[in-house]
């Protein structure tokens, strides 16, 4: 509900502030005195473009900000979504600079025009003579049928399976991509696996193979020097051994002379049993080494095979291969596997499919229930209002189930006629502007009673009737107002009469500037404004008389 609406540097607009009721709002005023201006002011907070540059002082830039009660409208998740602090009373902002840049605000953060508009359209209906509005949309026609039938929680219910069943889908789908994948890459795949495992490679394989390539190919001198250092230590003929041995004995025989070649004695000792230790080894190990050129051969040979596919591969080490070869098995038994995940799938897509027609068939079931009422609440109301031949029908048609959509099975179409003889057709090829709005606030008055709509706007929507109906359309907007905020720029006094709130927009003149300005009439001046819009400027009793009695 739009609750208070300011208007800084706007036009023929200085400075405006208008607290509107939660009823029906009558706006009145003479032609040019500025009431087009408000609109448009309403049209910038709910996110049209700025068309140009429209100042009343050009020096400062212009503000138009909407306070709107938000609490009924359910708006928490677009608030979340969209990343808005949320707030019952929510504040829009819009700036226009002097250099023609526009900004846009929700609680004081920053918005797209986008969003903007997005939020503006859950807030406010401007509803004018020559607008169709969404009365032409099939999304619109749905949302009638949908309130009336009252499917809020089936639509719920069936939103959630539905948006289940796509990700279902999208999950098959993303299935039968990779098995075609893999059933193209799968004889490659089994080439390259089979390769790998035939080699039967292990980690660290080729790091020892190479070391045992370099002993190999060094052996002969392996053993020379091995051969030669034994030969040092213990074959020749002044061999360590020996003159270790010879050293320990020379000191252990002054010992008793000079205590210091005790400890001297015992660390030559100790190195005489690391050399003889360190001659077995070398003895051992000359013994180990040998001549081989076949398995010098055989070594070459499966590096030789390691290397080819480290080279095919554009791999560095072993490990790498492995790792390949492990991705490589892993991807032959997805392959292998992915038929029985497929079955398994389809079966739940199948079974989730069911589940969505199911709630389709209740909705379309109630839905068709609920034809006869609209039709007869909006023809009868139409009646009322002038329209005594007009005919709405309302033609609901169930698809096939591979149209299934986010709104269920069916595809609806409103057809119109109204005048007598004349076929019903699609509704905006046949309604003027004029049955059109009237058309609109039957269905509106209807569907109110039933849902949370955003606050209406009727632009002098009254053009070419008068006397009863005109009486019969206020009384149509008094019961649109009990449910939902209406706001109606009018120049009949019937439908002006009807008002919780009555607002007169006028134009004066001060200090050679013309200004528009608005203000709230109270019942005495209300019944001077509704005897002027009967007779003229200057109402005579008659007109006074007639205006009380329209009041009540």
């Amino acid at each position: 509900m739009l609750t208070r609406l300011y208007i800084k540097n706007y036009a023929l607009i200085d400075n405006l502030d208008i607290s509107f009721d939660k009823g029906l709002n009558i706006i009145t005023g003479e032609t040019g005195a500025g009431k087009s201006i408000i609109m448009g002011a309403l049209g910038l907070i709910v996110g049209n473009r700025a068309e140009g540059k429209q100042f009343f002082d050009e020096s400062q830039k212009c503000i138009i900000e909407g306070y709107f009660n938000v609490s009924s409208y359910g708006l928490n998740d677009f608030f979340e979504e969209t990343d808005l602090d949320y707030e019952e009373e929510t504040i829009i902002r819009r700036e226009i600079t002097v250099d023609g840049k526009s900004r846009a605000f929700v609680n004081d953060s920053p918005v797209t025009l986008n969003v903007l508009k997005a939020l503006g359209e859950k807030l406010i209906d401007i509803h004018s003579q020559h607008a169709t509005l969404q009365l032409n949309t099939e999304e619109f026609q749905l949302f009638v049928v949908d309130s009336v039938a009252a499917n809020a929680k089936l639509l719920q219910s069936y939103n959630s399976e539905y948006k289940r069943l796509k990700k279902y889908e999208q999950r098959l789908l993303t299935l039968k991509g990779e098995i075609h994948a893999a059933n193209a890459e799968l004889d490659y795949n089994q080439f390259l696996f089979d390769e790998l495992e035939k080699v039967s490679l292990v980690e660290g394989e080729v790091a020892e193979l190479e070391a045992e390539q370099q002993q190999l190919e060094n052996a002969e001198d392996i053993k020379k020097g091995l051969s030669t250092a034994q030969y040092l230590l213990v074959e020749g003929d002044t061999n360590i051994q020996t003159l270790l041995k010879d050293a320990v004995q020379q000191l252990q025989s002054v010992s008793k002379f000079f205590k210091r070649t005790e400890e001297f004695s015992d660390r030559l000792q100790s190195a005489y049993i690391e050399i003889k230790d360190i001659a077995n080894e070398v003895e051992l190990a000359n013994e180990g080494v040998h001549l081989d050129g076949d398995r010098l051969d055989h070594v070459n040979s499966r590096l030789s095979e390691i290397y080819t596919l480290l080279k095919k591969h554009r791999l560095d080490t072993d490990t790498e291969l492995i790792e390949l070869r492990e991705q490589l098995n892993a991807k032959l038994q997805l392959a292998s596997s992915q038929d029985e995940a497929l079955i398994v799938l389809e079966n739940e897509v199948k079974k989730q499919l069911d589940a969505v027609l199911e709630l389709a068939q209740q909705i379309s079931k109630t839905r068709q229930q609920s034809l006869s009422i609209i039709q007869y609440s909006v023809n009868s109301t139409l009646l009322a209002v002038g329209m005594p031949n007009a005919n709405l029908q309302i033609h609901l048609e169930q698809q096939t189930e591979d149209k299934i959509s986010p709104k269920g099975l069916d595809k609806v179409q409103f057809l119109f006629s109204a005048n007598k003889g004349q076929a019903l057709q699609p509704i905006h090829k046949v309604a003027s502007g004029g049955e059109l709005s009237r058309v609109m606030l039957a269905i509106k008055s209807l569907v109110s009673q039933r849902s949370a709509l955003p606050t209406i706007i009727f632009d002098e929507i009254d053009t070419g009737i008068s006397g009863e109906v005109a009486l019969r359309v206020g009384e149509v907007m008094e019961h649109l107002a009990q449910h939902i905020q209406v706001l109606a720029i009018t120049h009949l006094p019937q439908i002006a009469s009807k008002g919780t709130a009555h607002f007169k927009v006028y134009k004066e003149d001060l200090d050679e500037r013309t200004k528009s300005n608005i203000r709230l009439l109270d019942q005495d001046k209300r019944i001077l404004e509704i005897a002027q819009m009967l007779s003229g400027a200057n109402p005579g009793d008659a007109a006074l008389q007639h205006a009380r009695e329209l009041l009540g």
